[in-house]
């Protein structure tokens, strides 16, 4: 069944909290899930509503929500929302219908809501799951492509690559909420006329623009999950930046791939826009070109293929230590779209489960970098600068061939559609701290 339009997308619908009206990120069309911490409260389940959050546990506790919805809320009361992913779509959405309808001018609940919004900007918000698993995959054509020809310039895209969504199992222990500092790694590193390696600081360390996927409802070991229901399985989005050190990269992926240049840190932004909010800002998957192979069965759906991919703008941003201090705005360094993705996540999930791998409610997939076609839209340093021979020049004066200690590096997305109301996904940002010092032994 094909995802439709509803009331809660009406961009004539209006909010009598205060501020959501037109909000950049969070108008009442959006409603992310989340979790956060109330000034000196424990964490639970809460909803952003313009510059507020909603707290679903006193909601639940209100009794205001009834049947699926009241049962949404109440497996979001925690500190965690995989109770809630766990759930899948049915009471995901009334949930969604209920709170849209219950935030909305007019509402005869304000008087018992309103005390339970909390200023978003006093309150700590937090990975909003505990992650069993997070897997990375590589779906971003111009990007795989742009960093072959780094490599292997006349053979820059390996032969499976049309043909299997690649992917990493990472690391779920270090993915980090948006806010958290991101210490520079050490690692082996070894120069082209080197001998032998080095042990110290990466010193070509680098962000990466992805989308973030969340797991609903998990499959049993060794029961793949059909791609034309594999979307159900997807409980939303957020922003991703999985950082990479290149230099320890280089040195290390042969032959197994990633490892310590990729487990160090993974930043995400901290609500789940859920499917339904970007229902009207999903789009038939971009044809392949001539000559390109098709989907084998197993990853090919034409539902899928109709309205599996997603049109969501994707923005990068850096801020130094100098543009701070003489009070500077962030540095727009790329914009690129969601829909440059080569393989749908509806195609990942499948993929993920067809050997038998069994996801899990919380289950993390980041999509891999997506950059756009053209320079402006790269979605790492490495691919901006072509590898640090091209530097960046920043409008401080500043020159950047990858990441310096003290930069900050934000991720933003929006969603626009004509006939819509634009949604956001709030920032995905990190600093980067001076890698520990190394001690002899």
């Amino acid at each position: 069944m094909q995802p439709t339009t509803d009331e809660t997308h009406d961009p004539r619908r209006r909010s009598w909290v205060p501020d959501a009206d037109g909000h950049a990120d969070f108008p009442i069309q959006n409603l992310p899930l989340g979790v956060f911490s109330p000034r000196g409260q424990d964490a639970r389940g809460g909803v952003a509503i313009g510059d507020k959050i909603l707290d679903l546990r006193a909601l639940s506790e209100a009794g205001v929500l009834t049947g699926d919805a009241a049962r949404a809320a109440e497996a979001a009361s925690g500190s965690t929302l995989n109770g809630l992913l766990a759930l899948g779509a049915g009471p995901r959405r009334a949930l969604r219908a209920q709170l849209s309808q219950l935030l909305a001018v007019g509402s005869p609940a304000r008087s018992k809501i309103e005390p339970m919004l909390h200023e978003a900007k006093l309150c700590e918000l937090h990975v909003p799951a505990s992650i069993g698993d997070y897997t990375d995959f590589y779906v971003g054509i111009h990007h795989a492509t742009n960093i072959g020809k780094q490599f292997r310039p006349d053979n820059p895209l390996l032969p499976n690559y049309k043909h299997i969504p690649i992917g990493y199992h990472g690391r779920a222990s270090s993915v980090r909420r948006s806010g958290a500092p991101v210490r520079r790694p050490n690692g082996q590193t070894k120069q082209p006329a080197s001998d032998s390696p080095l042990f110290g600081p990466c010193g070509r360390l680098d962000y990466e623009l992805e989308l973030g996927v969340w797991v609903g409802p998990g499959n049993g070991i060794g029961e793949p999950i059909p791609i034309a229901s594999a979307s159900s399985h997807i409980a939303g989005y957020c922003l991703l930046n999985d950082w990479s050190a290149r230099d320890i990269q280089a040195w290390e992926y042969q032959p197994l791939g990633p490892f310590l240049a990729k487990n160090f840190a993974t930043t995400i932004s901290c609500w789940i826009v859920t499917p339904e909010a970007l229902v009207p800002f999903r789009q038939s998957q971009t044809p392949r070109p001539d000559g390109d192979p098709a989907p084998l069965p197993y990853l090919m759906d034409t539902g899928d293929q109709r309205a599996g991919a997603l049109d969501i703008e994707l923005q990068v941003l850096l801020l130094t230590q100098q543009m701070r201090q003489r009070n500077m705005p962030p540095h727009r360094l790329a914009v690129s779209n969601a829909k440059h993705m080569y393989w749908t996540p509806a195609q990942m999930v499948a993929h993920h489960t067809s050997g038998g791998c069994d996801l899990r409610p919380g289950d993390l997939l980041g999509t891999g970098t997506i950059s756009g076609p053209e320079a402006g839209g790269f979605g790492s340093i490495l691919e901006a600068t072509v590898g640090g021979q091209r530097p960046i020049l920043l409008p401080s004066g500043e020159e950047r061939k990858f990441l310096e200690d003290g930069d900050e590096v934000l991720l933003r997305a929006q969603a626009h559609r004509e006939g819509f109301a634009s949604i956001g996904f709030g920032e995905c940002r990190g600093v980067i701290t001076p890698a520990r010092p190394i001690h002899p032994t």
